[in-house]
């Protein structure tokens, strides 16, 4: 199946503990978070194609993408979430707007790092900008080498990780279909940006989470080939990564659970849910559809099982998890970009 051009969609629309290598998976079994899905506190605007952070015990999220009546808007806007009190706050505005921009925290830092800017040129111009918050605002940081976005970044200590994505594919650099998958896999360690090794799939719009001191990428999708489920898991301190098993389809939506998914930790495992799923409109498919599923993912078995249903699915969603609880943060409810929400639900204890 060729996947749509994204900002087709989007026009139609508005019309991650590691089981150490040497020991046996069934050594370590571990018991599913508790309880199903239920409502939060909203975010205050809507938005979808975010990510998030937790910092200093709150959830940050920013940027992003929202249909409004004459075109795409790209947010500006940073939020945080007290998942103790239940109540959103604003943060300082970011330097530039951005969707798709990586929210990572590293050495106790607050890190913004590349996604899409708008501009004349076109509303998927893929940056290389990173930006650090301080007491005095955002401040800028090391930038990337070269342009990556819809990637998956994460802290692990005191170095900060970029993961798959998209870059450029050419001189040609506005539009969404003007970028590849990569697989390329950056460490910003001391000020600088090191190479460690790729991921094993280049793919777009993944999940990821740190788990017992590993990254584990889940899902995502290739320009060609639609969705995937793909598990791969990555250990920092040997470099190395592992293929484990894969996100299963969903029944209900007869389509691989894949791209625009979220995924975070919570009780020793990984929990995933949400996506979306394309199909050529003429194919009956009515473009595609969003997926409800939550997936747990049990490490001592290497296999996933069935959770509860998300209230409202969604994709292009952000998720975090605090004090063992997993928290669905906006995205949009319809497949490509024409219902962005607001919505909140917390997974777990």
């Amino acid at each position: 199946m060729t996947h749509p051009d994204r900002r087709t969609l989007i026009a139609a629309g508005a019309a991650l503990g590691l089981v150490p290598l040497t020991t046996p998976l069934a050594a370590r079994a571990r018991a599913a978070p508790p309880g199903g899905w239920t409502s939060r506190a909203s975010l205050p605007w809507i938005v979808q194609e975010i990510y998030a952070a937790v910092w200093d015990g709150k959830i940050v999220t920013a940027g992003g993408l929202v249909q409004r009546q004459g075109g795409l808007h790209v947010e500006d806007r940073v939020a945080a979430y007290d998942p103790a009190a239940d109540a959103w706050s604003e943060l300082p505005r970011l330097p530039e707007a951005r969707h798709h921009p990586m929210v990572v925290v590293a050495d106790g830092k607050l890190n913004i790092v590349g996604g899409y800017a708008r501009t004349g040129a076109g509303d998927w111009v893929n940056t290389t900008t990173a930006w650090t918050l301080t007491d005095g605002g955002w401040v800028e940081a090391p930038g990337l080498p070269t342009p990556q976005a819809e990637a998956v970044g994460l802290g692990v200590g005191d170095r900060l990780h970029l993961i798959t994505g998209r870059t450029p594919a050419g001189a040609a650099n506005a539009r969404w279909n003007e970028q590849a998958d990569t697989d390329r896999h950056l460490v910003r360690v001391d000020g600088r940006w090191e190479t460690a090794r790729p991921c094993p799939m280049a793919r777009n719009s993944a999940a990821a989470a740190v788990l017992d001191g590993a990254i584990w990428v889940a899902g995502g999708r290739t320009v060609s080939g639609g969705g995937t489920g793909r598990l791969d898991r990555y250990d920092p301190a040997a470099d190395r990564w592992d293929t484990l098993a894969p996100i299963p389809r969903s029944h209900a939506q007869n389509n691989q659970v894949g791209g625009g998914l979220a995924m975070a930790e919570a009780g020793g495992k990984l929990v995933a849910f949400g996506g979306e799923w394309f199909a050529p409109r003429n194919s009956g498919g009515g473009g595609g559809g969003v997926f409800a599923e939550t997936w747990l993912y049990d490490p001592a078995r290497d296999a996933w099982t069935a959770g509860p249903d998300m209230k409202t699915p969604r994709h292009g969603l952000a998720a975090a998890s605090v004090d063992g609880a997993v928290y669905a943060i906006a995205g949009g409810s319809v497949v490509s970009g024409g219902a962005a929400t607001g919505v909140v639900e917390r997974f777990g204890a």
